[in-house]
């Protein structure tokens, strides 16, 4: 079982922004060399390179897109090539595409099952049988309060962040005991550009976060709980289990008003 970050190696996808971003310069503080993946391979290189100056850890990146099938593999082929071992994997790209599902292409729902759910378990189904061999590593899946309740206009994002909750906790238990941790973080609205990807508006999000306190509040949980999920915000936490005591049927209502609404605000 990890119980630091210091001198584990640490893969993070979607590292080149975001909660990603946030996490790798965490982990770089507390003494993890880094494996960073995105697609954007000049930013992902900057950011090794800023890393290293400041915090003396080994960084690698690799660029690709993982909405293509066989990058996952590729990925896993390279950190076998440079001689690493990934004792953290970190599952934290993903998108959304905001918009009534029948606007919305073939392809890019592909693109996004591929990205936030297919990826996902590809990357676990190559890491994790060596760190369960091992009998030490962690996987840190980040899904979000949407895959809490069904959400019109983002209609696929909220059912692939459902599945990587119930994947993650699944996993847990298989996992528990065995040397691995398994743990699944659940943001609501966090200050990144995610939402401007998504279509969604800025001035419509509300009680958002900080990438920096989501990541530092994701790596101690996953340090510190022994449970299999955590979801950052009181409020956040307050609306969701206010949801639970409500009928599912008003939690349809009430999340359709609402991003409908954030539709038409943002343009």
């Amino acid at each position: 079982m990890i119980r630091s970050f210091k001198g584990i190696t640490a893969l993070v996808t979607g590292a080149s922004s975001g909660i990603g971003k946030a996490m790798t310069r965490i982990l770089a503080s507390e003494g993890a060399n880094l494996v960073l993946v995105a697609r954007n391979l000049p930013r992902l290189e900057q950011e090794a390179d800023d890393l290293k100056s400041r915090y003396a850890v080994k960084v690698r990146v690799f660029a690709g897109d993982l909405s293509q099938p066989e990058v996952p593999q590729k990925l896993f082929e390279f950190t076998q090539q440079q001689g690493l071992t990934a004792d953290l994997l970190v599952n934290n790209a993903g998108f959304a595409q905001y918009g009534s599902f029948e606007t919305l292409s073939p392809q890019d729902s592909r693109k996004m099952i591929g990205v936030n759910v297919q990826a996902l378990v590809s990357l676990t189904h190559l890491f994790l049988p060596g760190m369960l061999e091992r009998k030490k590593g962690g996987i840190l899946n980040v899904a979000s309060t949407a895959g809490f309740q069904p959400i019109p206009y983002l209609s696929l994002y909220a059912a692939s962040k459902a599945f990587v909750l119930n994947f993650s906790e699944a996993l847990w238990s298989e996992c528990k005991g065995r040397g691995v941790r398994v743990f699944c973080l659940c943001p609501g609205n966090t200050l990144t550009r995610f939402h401007q990807t998504a279509g969604i508006a800025k001035s419509r999000m509300f009680f958002s976060a900080s990438a920096v306190d989501v990541a530092r509040f994701a790596l101690r949980k996953f340090l510190k709980s022994g449970r299999p999920s955590a979801i950052f915000g009181f409020w956040n936490k307050v609306m969701i289990y206010a949801e639970r005591l409500g009928p599912r049927r008003l939690t349809v209502f009430v999340t359709n008003l609402m991003y409908r609404s954030w539709g038409r605000k943002a343009g």
